[in-house]
């Protein structure tokens, strides 16, 4: 029966717009936003000032981010969405769940911190993604991508053991979708049938037709309480007839809702699919919202198409679409990026995986969604065929290299520490058990900036280092890295891994041929007496300047470079060990790393019992806050001072024991250990 009307029962408000909530009136004359600490304010506006709201909205997201920089076109995308979910739901309350949480600028202008929003990812302030000790606002910390459903599915089943009925919303964009946990997360939902309400915010893809009156006019008829209860009706009576004709009842009702509106994955996995509508008209966006809210079925996914970038030429226009920018001028959109004093370690890794793809046809490159990021984007120009992104799927992407590698091909998956972690089951599985070499080019080693501990590479060396047969490196320069490269690519009968950190490198020259290096060979950069400095990867920099400090004072320091972590230059270290009375490590990770691994060759050496002391300088034991990188290692104690002064207080130490020891052998006549 073709649906000419459309019933009040089903139509809350016409055209989207009711009547006007509280007293709060608009004012076109002055900001509105002036008037909105909260969400609390928001919700006394009427519906008729939302629009003008939206608008100052996404013009103090873009003043602020031109002042800080960061993510600014996924914010600018659901300026709209933001406002109507805050306007009808009862946040926080009702519960709102950002996925990856890079788009939350708005939101945290809305709830509370416009006032330090142009801290946000400098050091003390806002961070840039959601964070519960930040906000009440913030139910679940992000950064990482497709966690929001099965956290709000989490919260939502908590609720209902605790008998609450509050909402719990989850946003999600359509590249996350692409992780498997995504889908996890909502098959899991669907079976279990829990009031949950996912917001799909589609802004790449387009999964769906262009959105108009008509779609939206389903999307609200879809999304209303009669049409729900109605099916739910229908479905039950499906069950009580013949099995045949339950099955053609079903094709019919799924076939004609999704010839218009498409869906039906969701619908297979237990969701009620509402959509798609334009997420920047309030009038769409307002009654189907709100419909979904007072609904009493679930899970329900909504369908919301947006653009990234809306409402900034320069964001509009853009490739990439603004996702992550530098300071910039509002006017122009032309971002103040410092001169590049060197190639950064992502552009000579890329250089230098060009450079050995033209002398093997066997290299292929894999990148998780993030080719501009890892530099494969340069790759891919040169080599398209033999670059493979797989979207935000780490796991798989990891696998795919095995898969590969079994192939006699010479896979290179160029990940993020940070993300390498979410496919770790799949490295120690699926590569390291079965010896496949599959080489990883681990970008972003160490601490990262303003990203913060979310983003911050702290923990391969130590996730990696315990596995048998790994072969991983570390390169302390632009130089190192080009040889490493050439490594790797020699590697054939074991997983390999090169690590390496975010941004310029020294300014050391590059050599247009890669040197393959003699695998678990260090190098002595600097020759001393009294204490040996140890470094691996991008410290060695800060060893050396420790080295000119301690040389002032009258102190000689030998410097090395261990390239390897694993397998570990042991004779290296014992020759370091016997030939100094302090031997410190370096390294810009956690503990289990590579000190870890100097100490326990030192221990099954007996040479700790020999007076030998021993520093291990290495990432503390805890998440260092989003700052400058500089500051960051400042407050990790990983700075040239620090080493310095770390190997001043080993020496004095190491005289106080050599002091004890006379007096005590004079007194006594009997030899005792040296104390350490």
């Amino acid at each position: 029966m073709a649906i000419t009307t459309l019933p009040p029962a089903l139509a809350p408000c016409a055209n989207g717009i009711s009547t006007p909530k509280g007293d709060v009136s608009a004012d076109s004359k002055s900001p509105l936003l002036d008037r909105v600490m909260t969400p609390e304010d928001l919700r006394k506006l009427p519906e008729t000032s939302l629009p003008q709201l939206a608008a100052e909205l996404r013009q103090e997201t873009i003043d602020a981010v031109s002042v800080t920089g960061g993510h600014l076109g996924a914010g600018l995308g659901v300026v709209e969405l933001t406002v109507a979910v805050h306007y009808l739901f009862d946040t926080p309350r009702d519960r709102l769940i950002w996925d990856v949480s890079h788009q939350a600028y708005p939101h945290k202008i809305l709830t509370g911190r416009r006032d330090r929003i142009r801290t946000i990812r400098q050091g003390g302030g806002l961070s840039g993604f959601t964070r519960r000790i930040e906000s009440e606002y913030d139910p679940f910390g992000a950064a990482h991508s497709s966690t929001s459903i099965a956290a709000g599915l989490g919260m939502a089943t908590a609720r209902d053991l605790e008998g609450r009925s509050n909402n719990v919303v989850a946003v999600i964009g359509d590249g996350a979708m692409s992780a498997g946990m995504a889908y996890e997360a909502i098959n899991n939902a669907g079976a279990r049938d829990v009031r949950l309400i996912v917001i799909l915010n589609d802004n790449e893809m387009s999964i769906a037709p262009p959105t108009g009156a008509l779609s939206a006019y389903l999307a609200r008829l879809t999304s209303s309480r009669p049409y729900l209860a109605l099916r739910d009706i229908a479905k039950q009576l499906a069950k009580r007839l013949p099995r045949e004709w339950e099955r053609r009842a079903a094709r019919v009702e799924e076939y004609t809702r999704h010839l218009w509106q498409g869906g039906v994955w969701f619908e297979e996995l237990g969701f009620y699919y509402v959509g798609p509508i334009d997420g920047h008209d309030f009038e769409h966006l307002l009654p189907v919202l709100r419909n979904v809210r007072d609904a009493r079925h679930g899970p329900i996914l909504v369908h919301v198409v947006t653009q990234k970038g809306k409402g900034y030429p320069a964001a509009e226009a853009a490739r990439d679409k603004y996702h992550g920018v530098a300071k910039f001028n509002i006017v122009t959109g032309a971002q103040v990026k410092p001169k590049a004093k060197a190639p950064t370690y992502t552009q000579v890794f890329a250089q230098s995986l060009i450079e050995e793809a033209k002398k093997d046809q066997k290299i292929v490159a894999i990148t998780a969604a993030m080719p501009d990021g890892t530099g494969l984007d340069l790759f891919g120009k040169e080599f398209p065929s033999r670059t493979f992104d797989v979207g935000i799927a780490e796991q798989h992407a990891v696998t795919f290299a095995a898969g590969l590698a079994t192939e006699g091909m010479k896979p290179f998956a160029a990940i993020y520490s940070t993300f390498l972690q979410r496919a770790y089951d799949q490295v120690v599985h699926d590569v390291a058990i079965q010896s496949l070499p599959v080489r990883f080019a681990i970008d972003r080693a160490g601490l990262v900036g303003a990203d913060g501990a979310t983003h911050a590479g702290s923990f391969d060396l130590a996730y990696l280092g315990c596995l048998p047969g790994f072969v991983i490196m570390a390169a302390a320069d632009e130089a190192e890295l080009r040889h490493m490269v050439a490594t790797a690519v020699a590697i054939d009968d074991a997983p390999s891994a090169v690590r390496y950190p975010r941004g310029e490198g020294i300014g050391v020259e590059v050599p247009t041929e890669g040197v393959i290096l003699e695998i678990g060979k260090g190098r002595i950069i600097r020759e001393g007496s009294q204490a040996a400095l140890l470094s691996l990867g991008a410290r060695l920099p800060e060893c050396m300047k420790a080295a000119d400090q301690l040389a002032a004072v009258g102190l000689s320091a030998t410097v090395a470079d261990a390239r390897f972590m694993k397998p570990l230059d042991t004779k290296l270290i014992l020759r370091l060990a016997r030939n100094h009375e302090v031997l410190v490590t370096v390294e810009e990770g956690s503990i289990g790393g590579f000190g870890s691994h100097v100490l326990d060759f030192l221990v099954e050496e007996g040479l700790l019992d020999s007076g030998l002391i021993v520093r291990t300088m290495k990432l503390p034991d805890l998440f260092i806050d989003h700052d400058t990188p500089q500051r960051m290692n400042e407050r990790a104690g990983l700075t040239a001072s620090n080493i310095a002064e770390t190997v001043i207080a080993a020496l004095r130490r190491a005289e106080l024991a050599r002091d004890f020891n006379r007096s005590f052998r004079r007194r006594s006549g009997v030899r005792l250990a040296d104390v350490s």
